[in-house]
């Protein structure tokens, strides 16, 4: 059936602030969405809170609304638009609980609105736990057994009925939020109580818990005929018990028998056949017991899901793309495979590769949380990494997590106590799969770690062969390891560094030039979705170590966009907006751009972004490589966050060209002792300040600048380590913590200016002029990390005479950085007084905000200043902003009850959302600005 022709008009519902279980994977899914309806001619609204993601840009869509998520924002929209069709399954649980709200109240129905991609019948079905239930009873599918209570006393017999150990689920909730796992009973009041608590329907089911089963998930699409494809089967190397997004999960899966994996797809599709009539995607999670691989059902989401962006990425079908055009009418055979351009969507993808995605996790931003990881979503970010076999991908993976590792060990970080593995083992958190490896080290037998963590076998077996291959390699020297030998640890995922590592006595660069001795090279190998049987023409690719090299390199310009890696608090989703119009900007201004990143869930790694995308590790061995297969005129690491920027030395060391700022200057602002020297040249007001690289040291500069002061270590993102102390004793603790977990960084110590207002401003150079795009005013004081901050465009109590001096020292810093592109300077004011406290020439989080908030593409014009094919003077820049635009962080403290939630130095906030003021009378601002005088006046 072609498309629905009466939709000429489509809104879509956006997923609010990321929050911890609801990332920028719906930015993905949303934006992908928006660009599939605008192919086929429908004009495209979005509403959303997030200025930090691509969805809510221009280029996306071609009416932004960013205004909060609620009924009565719709139908403002509603009210200006004319609107034919909703589209409310890119958005996660979010846009659906929105569309069920709207549904309710006759929202809908009053503007005759279609309801597209879902039957809003099919999510009550599928969120309502007893529904659910009975539903898959009746449809001849296994589920666990279970009771639904909505009250404490229907929960005590439910429990007394079914048994321990239990789960408890809430009904209409994302994530997991309020589930959890009951062991004994002794436990099991508070977790009812919490359960009940956390469903807005006050509902929860009390159900078996099928703890140590295997957990797969299927991404499937389904059209208006009937018809349905299963895209995608991950399996969780994690078995029940963990959320599968804190879960490392694999596809294909690994230990599925055919009969099993056959019986698996057709429970899922006739799940999915008796969710209501609809055409769209879904994602149906599975649970197997390993004994006799009897199935279970955990749950169906109508909806696009956190597994489906990994799912496209994984498979190279572009899932949200080809769900968009379901909703519309489309059938899959009409429409056309993405990456082969011949043959019809109507196909399975076949992996001749495997995927592993790890999730990251920022529990050193949660002092005092519990690690433990179970039913609700702890992990802010994840990773992705291709591979010919697991255990290349997995070690892949490993280097791409930004955590300081060289792959699954080998690097110097293993951890030698068997009683703290063995507990890990017990009660897994973030590292328990490098501990697994630890534990295989000290000879612990694969038995004993398949009893305690209830991981397959299979997986087991392939990291003890990395300890074999360890022992193997210790026997040698570089120069005389077999070729046939080296050519297998390279292919096992083994990085110079480890080799280096576990070799001893030989460096990086070492092992790097003895392979290149040997003639053992990376290659790349696309991802085609069909295993080559028919050509591909989507240049998407892997590495790996085998002989044919199907990366063919044109003779054009080329610009390599490093990516920011996975999500964590203090490098999010912004940085990724950043590198998106990087991209755009490089191919306006000619150039064949290429982007590098690890990150499922971004835009960026859509194969349709750039020129030519490398699925890899922002990973130095892996950028090097790709830099000398494509030879680039540059590479651009201003843009993605601090994983960019720290290659920035060892590129230039190479000869590499980066583009914009030096990394001379680069380094010159990070380094805060340089950076503060330099304001006193330039006779810029500073805090008072000294270095310090130990403890005694530190305890000097404290008696010379005065308490209170703030530690803080050179060369960090999102205020790590940050903190502000009040005597010798506090000081000593934070500079021996700080020593410890960032060894040989040197420690500025700062005085603390109490009572100080903060601010900031955003400028971009071009060498000889300076605009400034923005500044604003926060409004809680100095001390308070400006991520975690509420900040206010443009500022509203600060003096003329203060922003004047505000506007003048960001000129002044920018031409003595020599800054080619984005400069972001943080200040604190006290009165008239002006001080500067740190100025990053990079993309920083607030830029797509001011972006959003003037309706000005600042990336895009900030990029082609950079690759120095435009001045400043070129571009006619046109402020639209009427009134103010505020920024709002949003925490995730819900995951983590037990934490201390007092805002501080050290970034916290997962998220942010924007709202716009007419006056300064707004109810809204006047409750922060009382805020903002309490702060202050408590200080």
């Amino acid at each position: 059936m072609p498309r629905n022709t009466s939709i000429n008009s489509v809104l879509i519902i956006g997923s609010g602030p990321i929050v911890i279980g609801q990332a920028c994977e719906f930015d993905y899914s949303g934006s992908q969405a928006a660009l599939s309806l605008k192919e086929e001619g429908i004009e495209v609204s979005i509403i959303n809170s997030n200025p930090a993601t691509i969805m809510t840009d221009k280029v996306i869509a071609d009416h932004v609304y960013l205004l909060p998520l609620t009924c009565e924002s719709i139908e403002k929209i509603l009210q200006e638009q004319q609107i034919d069709a909703v589209l409310p399954t890119m958005g996660g649980q979010t846009a659906l609980n929105l569309c069920i709200e709207a549904s309710n109240i006759g929202l809908w129905e009053k503007y005759n609105i279609k309801v597209i991609g879902v039957d809003v019948a099919a999510i009550e079905k599928t969120e309502n736990r007893e529904e659910f239930r009975q539903l898959m009873v009746d449809i001849g599918v296994g589920v666990a057994n279970s009771k639904i209570a909505n009250s404490f006393l229907e929960g005590k017999e439910a429990a007394q009925e079914i048994g321990f150990p239990l789960v408890i689920r809430p009904s209409y909730t994302l994530a997991g939020t309020g589930g959890g796992f009951v062991h004994r009973k002794e436990e099991f009041d508070a977790a009812l109580n919490r359960g009940l608590h956390a469903s807005p329907t006050h509902e929860v089911l009390v159900e078996q818990a099928v703890l140590g089963w295997k957990e797969f998930e299927l991404e499937l699409l389904r059209d208006s005929n009937d018809n349905v494809i299963i895209i995608c089967t991950i399996e969780n190397f994690d078995p029940m018990g963990i959320h599968t997004g804190d879960s490392i999960t694999v596809a294909p899966g690994m230990t599925l028998s055919d009969k099993c994996y056959q019986d698996m797809r057709n429970q899922a599709i006739r799940m999915m056949r008796s969710i209501g009539n609809f055409a769209g995607g879904c994602n149906v999670q599975f649970s197997v017991n390993p004994e006799n691989e009897d199935i279970i059902a955990i749950e169906i989401n109508p909806r696009v899901s956190r597994s489906s962006a990994l799912a496209s990425k994984a498979t190279g079908y572009p899932i949200a793309k080809i769900a968009a055009k379901l909703a519309i009418g489309y059938n899959l055979d009409e429409l056309q495979n993405q990456i082969t351009k011949t043959t019809s969507a109507y196909f399975e993808p076949t992996l001749d590769y495997v995927i592993v995605k790890i999730p990251r996790f920022n529990f050193d931003k949660f002092k005092g949380a519990n690690k433990e990881l179970g039913l609700q979503m702890k992990a802010v970010g994840e990773v992705m990494a291709i591979g010919r076999t697991f255990i290349e991908a997995l070690q892949k993976a490993c280097q791409s997590l930004e955590t300081n590792r060289g792959g699954l060990g080998a690097d110097g970080r293993q951890l030698r106590n068997l009683e703290e593995i063995m507990d890990s083992l017990e009660h897994p958190s973030a590292d328990r799969v490098f501990h697994i490896k630890d534990a295989f080290e000290l000879g612990v037998p694969l038995e004993s770690i398949r009893k305690v963590t209830r991981i397959d076998k299979w997986f087991l077996v392939q990291i003890q062969e990395l300890v074999q291959l360890e022992t193997e390699l210790r026997r040698y020297q570089l120069n005389n390891i077999p070729r046939d030998f080296f050519l297998t640890l390279k292919q096992k995922g083994y990085s110079d560094l480890q080799i280096s590592w576990l070799l001893g006595n030989v460096s990086e660069d070492d092992v790097y030039a003895r392979r290149k001795e040997l003639g053992i090279n990376r290659v790349y190998k696309m991802v085609d979705t069909c295993a080559a049987e028919f050509p591909a023409h989507t240049p998407y690719y892997y590495s790996t170590f085998e002989d044919e090299n199907e990366s063919i390199v044109s003779d054009k310009k080329k610009i390599i966009v490093l990516g920011s890696g996975p999500n964590r608090i203090g490098q999010g989703i912004e940085f990724d907006y950043s590198c998106v119009h990087g991209l755009i900007a490089a191919k306006e201004a000619g150039y064949e751009s290429i982007m590098v990143n690890c990150n499922p869930e971004t835009v960026s790694t859509d194969f349709n972004m750039a020129d030519k995308l490398y699925f890899e590790p922002v990973f130095w061995e892996h950028v090097r490589e790709i830099i000398e297969l494509e030879k680039p005129e540059g590479v651009i690491v201003q843009l993605g966050g601090q994983t960019a920027l720290k290659m920035a030395e060892r590129l230039e060391a190479l000869g590499v060209k980066i583009i914009g700022t030096s990394f001379a200057d680069m380094d010159l602002a990070e380094d805060r002792g340089r950076f503060s020297d330099l304001l006193k040249e330039l006779n810029i007001p500073y805090p008072k300040y000294g270095v310090a690289t130990s403890a005694e040291e530190a305890l000097k500069v404290a008696s010379e600048v005065g308490y209170p002061v703030l530690v803080r270590p050179s060369y960090v993102l999102g205020g790590q380590g940050m903190s502000i102390v009040i005597n010798d004793e506090d000081l000593e603790k934070a500079v021996v913590n700080l020593l410890k977990n960032l060894p040989g960084n040197q420690i500025l110590i700062d005085h603390f200016l109490d009572r100080a207002e903060e601010a900031e401003s955003d400028s971009i150079c071009d060498g000889e002029d300076v605009h400034i795009i923005g500044m604003m005013e926060h409004i809680e004081p100095a001390g308070i990390h400006s991520g975690d901050s509420s900040a206010v465009l443009p500022p509203f109590s600060l003096s003329e005479n203060v922003q004047q001096k505000m506007e003048e020292y960001s000129i002044r810093l920018a031409k003595a950085l020599n800054v080619r592109g984005l400069l972001n300077i943080q200040f604190a004011v006290k009165g008239e007084d002006v001080y500067v406290i740190e100025a990053n020439p990079r993309a920083s989080r607030t830029v797509p905000f001011i972006a959003k908030a003037y309706d000005v593409p600042y990336i895009n014009i900030a990029t082609k200043v950079m690759l120095g094919m435009n001045k400043l003077k070129d571009f006619q820049i046109e402020r639209k902003l009427k009134g103010y635009a505020i920024k709002e962080p949003v925490f995730s403290f819900s995951k983590f009850p037990e934490v201390d939630k007092q805002l501080g130095p050290e970034m916290k906030s997962t998220g942010e959302a924007i709202r716009f003021i007419k006056d300064l009378q707004d109810p809204y601002f006047r409750e922060l600005y009382n805020k903002k005088s309490m702060f202050l006046n408590a200080q």
